[in-house]
């Protein structure tokens, strides 16, 4: 706690304020440096407490959804976190797990794991428990060993835990490369925004630097002054502006069941505006039941049924929600089989096979997509004679007819599984991929998954705020059409995978962008979708939940999985739905947009009013006799104001900021600093010649006056520019409409306290304080008639 506290002090900033504190203490000002430091650790409290707060709250979403591993300790299978393995502990792995730590693989079971992120091997890669040469030292050799960050893709695993956190292979790589992620649009655009206000800073400083030496002699409060303008100019308060509302807007997002794991995100949520979503689960209500198990001619099969059944039993790699929906069905009786071997499924592939025997009898059974599946038959089994089962030759014509059997019942928005068998020799013990030929082709397990209730709503009301949905699905075109026709999702144009495969990233990039469907795809298609649309220039978001989301998830602006995804698509995703219903993500899409736009409006205050304020004190160090304000009231200048900006994350938003996605615009934020900076100098200036020409003000008294109006206008125009329509129909939150007023309440009533004299003020005569509210009240007028215009303008055509 006190080493995070300190660091806070590690800034060029706060560096540059305790510098003016020792140089006020050698010259004999204790006063000037009591109350510099007292600004300084006044500043870095108020950032560390608001910080922490939201430091904390972070961490308290992310480690509710962080990954877990079952370890086996003390006989029994416990699900704790990863981070709390230790070597030693046995882990137990199944398909859609990441591998938690390195580890000695010591049981596996058709484990097959990418690894893609450690070796650059691409393909996946059988694990399996056996010794190695004592020499071997390659990652990608290591068949016995899995490593953290792998995911494992099919079968099970048990994994002997040798090195967990920095000590493992993944570890070391990170510690090594100081690899961090890329910065996002928004940390780009702040971070810009930042470097600009230095850059004027710094020109600001010399200037006046010049101008004094011109005019005047150089001397310590000059010097001082310079530091003070400084740090009147930068924008200290930015990082903790947006800290705090990135989460709050958390905070927000986890009340309406979105736990955000990269806070940054957020502000991408709110810029999206293509979502890209599997079908599934999302459009569907993911409650597949079987309907029936047909034959070649489309007649029930009990045999059909019991070879798809004998398929999803003994399959021990990646099941999936038909398999659960195969094996819930009652009459199948597994007893005196027994499975041999297995090719596990792949997304390649697109089929799973297992080798079983009963009796004597050895038999492939063959389940997977109808596309690929028929053109490996070349037998159809055939009505039985007598009780024997039948086949017959499938030619060409005969495939033909039996996919379009497949079509007829995918238009139905029916999702089909094809089933094939191949008897093999006693001989045969091993099942390989060569197998999968020469095929019996049996029939289809026909399945139904309705629509999700409410779902159209949903899809409304995401394209009432302009998010464009798009399907990617690795089902067919019949039943994807049939199911977007349904839930009220117009399809525009439509691609398949093997359509994708023909195009390269340019054509591929101008085809995304009107097409609404993307069917029979891969993992790496859907990556290549998302990156051409992100070429574009579209902030992309994705939602899946599977082993073969991750990538997908992984490259896209935002990820998003839900809670009772695999870990493997929780890790790669940046927010977790514990709901999967768009509806949330309609609410996350909101927030997003909220937390964007109470970010915008303390960049908005910075430019019109800090900036404004600091050129005035620059113009007018020239042409007074005095300074206009002393470093001291520069500096509690600052201080007050930024008090008054840190409620700004818990403001709402007008309705109309949530209606588009907003994305960092820094062009706007120029013509905005160019508006209303010179437009607050300008009422500056005129303050300037009240005092000194109205009321024949000395310099202390001056410098009264014109705090309190500098206090004045820098703060209260946050009512105006809150909001781009008028300011009496949106309300500020109470808690920032206290801290504005109490604000310059304080600025008002401190020349009349016994701070007064320490501070460098003096009480100004009643008629003084009626002509500054004038002006504050004529310069809030003027902003917001500028403001109605300047949005007005903006607006395109």
């Amino acid at each position: 706690m006190a080493s995070a506290f300190l660091a806070h002090f590690n800034s060029p900033l706060v560096l540059m304020l305790l510098l003016a504190c020792g140089a006020s203490a050698v010259m004999g000002d204790a006063t000037s440096a009591a109350v510099i430091a007292f600004i300084v650790v006044g500043s870095v409290a108020l950032e560390f407490v608001q910080e922490h707060r939201a430091g904390d709250a972070a961490e308290r979403l992310k480690r509710s959804v962080a990954l877990n591993a079952n370890v086996l300790r003390d006989g029994t299978v416990t699900r704790v976190p990863a981070a709390a393995l230790v070597p030693g502990d046995v882990v137990q792995l199944a398909a859609g797990d990441m591998v938690p730590a390195d580890g000695r693989v010591i049981e596996a079971r058709d484990f097959f794991v990418r690894q893609a992120m450690l070796t650059g091997e691409a393909y996946p890669v059988e694990k399996k428990p056996q010794e190695l040469d004592a020499g071997e030292g390659d990652i990608g050799a290591a068949v016995n060993a899995a490593f953290m960050g792998a995911s494992v893709l099919t079968g099970s695993a048990t994994l002997l835990v040798c090195r967990t956190g920095r000590s493992t292979f993944l570890g070391e790589m990170s510690h090594a490369l100081g690899k961090h992620a890329a910065p996002t649009a928004f940390e780009r655009g702040t971070r810009g925004f930042g470097q600009l206000l230095v850059k004027m800073t710094a020109a600001l400083v010399l200037f006046v630097t010049f101008a004094q030496l011109l005019a005047h002699q150089l001397s310590a409060e000059t010097f001082l002054f310079a530091v003070a303008l400084a740090v009147g100019l930068t924008p200290e308060l930015l990082p903790m502006v947006v800290s705090v509302t990135l989460a709050r807007g958390a905070l927000r997002m986890a009340e309406r069941k979105v736990v955000v794991k990269h806070l940054p995100a957020i502000q991408n949520m709110g810029s999206m505006d293509v979502l890209c979503t599997d079908k599934t689960g999302t459009l569907t209500e993911a409650s597949i039941r079987l309907e029936r198990a047909v034959d070649a001619e489309g007649r029930p099969s009990a045999r059909v049924l019991e070879l798809a059944w004998l398929n999803s039993h003994f399959e021990s790699g990646l099941r999936s929600p038909l398999d659960d929906a195969i094996l819930a069905q009652p009459g199948v009786d597994p007893a005196g089989w027994q499975k041999l071997d297995e090719v596990p499924f792949g997304f390649e592939r697109r089929r799973v096979s297992v080798l079983v025997e009963r009796a004597g009898e050895r038999l492939l059974i063959v389940k997977g997509a109808p596309e690929d599946l028929v053109a490996l038959c070349t037998q159809a089994q055939a009505e039985p004679v007598a009780g024997v089962p039948q086949r017959r030759p499938l030619d060409d014509q005969g495939r033909a007819s039996v996919l379009a059997s497949f079509n007829a019942l995918s238009r139905d928005g029916l999702r089909v599984l094809a089933v094939a068998s191949r008897r093999v020799p006693p001989a045969h013990d091993h099942a390989q991929l060569d197998d999968e030929r020469e095929l019996v082709f049996c029939g289809f397990a026909v399945f139904l998954d309705p629509p999700k209730a409410g779902v159209s709503e949903a899809l409304s009301r995401l394209r009432a705020l302009h998010v464009h949905v798009k399907v990617l699905t690795g089902d067919n075109e019949g039943v994807t059409r049939h199911v977007c026709a349904q839930v009220g999702l117009p399809v525009h144009n439509l691609l398949t995978g093997a359509q994708i495969e023909q195009l390269d990233d340019a054509a591929l990039a101008a085809q995304a962008q009107k097409t609404s469907v993307f069917c029979r795809v891969s993992p790496a298609q859907k990556s290549r979708v998302l990156n051409a649309l992100k070429s574009r220039g579209h902030v992309v978001g994705y939602i899946g939940d599977g082993v073969n989301d991750a990538p997908a998830l992984h490259d896209a602006d935002v990820g998003i999985s839900v809670d009772t995804a695999v870990d493997v698509a929780k890790d790669a995703a940046d927010m977790i739905l514990l709901e999967r219903d768009l509806n949330v993500l309609h609410d996350g899409v909101v927030e997003g947009r909220r937390t964007f736009s109470n970010v915008m409006k303390y960049i908005m205050m910075a430019t019109s009013s800090n900036f404004g304020n600091m050129l005035s004190m620059a113009a007018a160090s020239v042409f007074l006799p005095f300074l206009p304000m002393l470093p001291v009231q520069v500096l509690l200048n600052n201080l007050l104001y930024d008090a008054s900006e840190a409620t700004i994350p818990f403001d709402g938003v007008d309705a109309e900021e949530l209606l588009r996605p907003h994305d960092w615009d820094p062009a706007f934020i120029r013509r905005f600093t160019l508006v209303f900076g010179p437009l607050s100098s300008l009422f500056d200036f005129a303050t300037f010649a009240m005092l000194r020409l109205g009321f024949g003000a000395d310099a202390a008294l001056f410098r009264t006056g014109w705090f309190i109006e500098s206090m004045a206008t820098q703060v209260l125009v946050i009512f105006v520019l809150r909001t781009r329509g008028r300011p009496w129909r949106s309300r500020a939150h109470p808690a920032l409409a206290t801290a504005a007023l109490a604000t310059v309440a304080v600025a008002v009533l401190l020349p009349f306290t016994p701070l007064a004299g320490l501070l460098g003020f003096v009480a100004p005569p009643a008629g003084m304080l009626l002509a500054i509210a004038g002006v504050a009240a004529l310069y809030l007028v003027c902003v917001e008639f500028a403001k109605r215009g300047f949005h007005r303008l903006q607006r395109p055509a």
